[in-house]
């Protein structure tokens, strides 16, 4: 829950500074967050020997393909 939290913190701070997200740029960090959401899901698809040639575990995979969605769009 502590990355909510840190999202939370750069969006009040970035308001603060007087910046604000465009539609565009919103649709582009929604992009990327789709785009890591596949890839980290793909991790799941990918056999022992895979994930040894990327240097990742099973367990480093399932972390990382099952992290919380708004920690896709740091």
């Amino acid at each position: 829950m502590r990355e909510f939290g840190d999202l939370c913190v750069a969006l009040q701070e970035q308001r603060e500074r007087g910046e604000s997200l465009s539609l565009q740029g919103l649709a582009l960090r929604w992009q990327l967050a789709r785009r890591r959401l596949d890839t980290r899901r793909s991790l799941l698809e990918l056999d022992a020997r895979q994930l040894a040639d990327v240097g990742l575990t099973a367990e480093q995979a399932r972390s990382e393909a099952t992290q919380p969605l708004w920690r896709l769009f740091r």
